[in-house]
């Protein structure tokens, strides 16, 4: 990747941008929404590391960290674009590892006897927000689907993602000690 020497190219100043492959589209274009809404999960992602959460979630939360930028690469392409260019994209040993981590947490986490609500250690917390906005995200890339071509894996992706968020979170809670906030219907 060549450095980037200025981080404003002034083309969109009237309210167009390009894609991956050069194509100009608007900037309240569905594709973007979809992978800037990614990027506000990457960066609800920063805020969580940077209250540094438990051990266990460390690496893996850098890992995805990564892995949405692949996403984001694999949103900011056009399907047929994607030939002409060695890209990033997600990838189905992605899906698979996100599948065991939350098989883990579950078995070791205490089992779900009511809802959870968002909330406990500052870290869990804010990995419920997390999941908040990558639930939007997949919403947006399902209606991008429901649109024009993409890969199904970004849904699969974010689909289990935020399934990974809610057993971070109560990992998170469970190795600071913090109870689980439940749902008390009525109050």
């Amino acid at each position: 990747m060549p450095p980037i020497t200025r981080i404003y190219t002034r083309g969109g100043d009237q309210g167009h941008t390009r894609l991956g492959g050069g194509q100009k589209v608007s900037k309240t274009a569905l594709r973007l929404e979809c992978y800037g809404t990614v990027d506000e999960l990457n960066s609800q992602l920063g805020v969580v590391r940077a209250m540094g959460p438990c051990d266990d979630l460390a690496a893996p939360l850098a890992r995805i960290q990564n892995e949405l930028f692949d996403l984001g690469s694999d949103l900011c392409f056009l399907e047929e674009d994607k030939g002409k260019w060695s890209i990033p994209q997600i990838r189905e040993d992605q899906v698979e590892t996100l599948e065991r981590e939350i098989d883990a947490i579950m078995k070791e986490a205490p089992a779900l006897e009511n809802f959870i609500l968002p909330g406990g250690a500052p870290a869990a917390a804010s990995l419920h927000v997390a999941r908040t906005v990558c639930r939007r995200a997949e919403r947006l890339c399902v209606r991008l689907q429901d649109e024009e071509r993409i890969s199904p894996l970004v849904i699969r992706y974010l689909n289990r993602l935020s399934d990974w968020l809610f057993a971070a979170s109560r990992l998170e809670n469970l190795r600071r000690g913090v109870d689980e906030p439940l749902w008390r219907p009525g109050g």
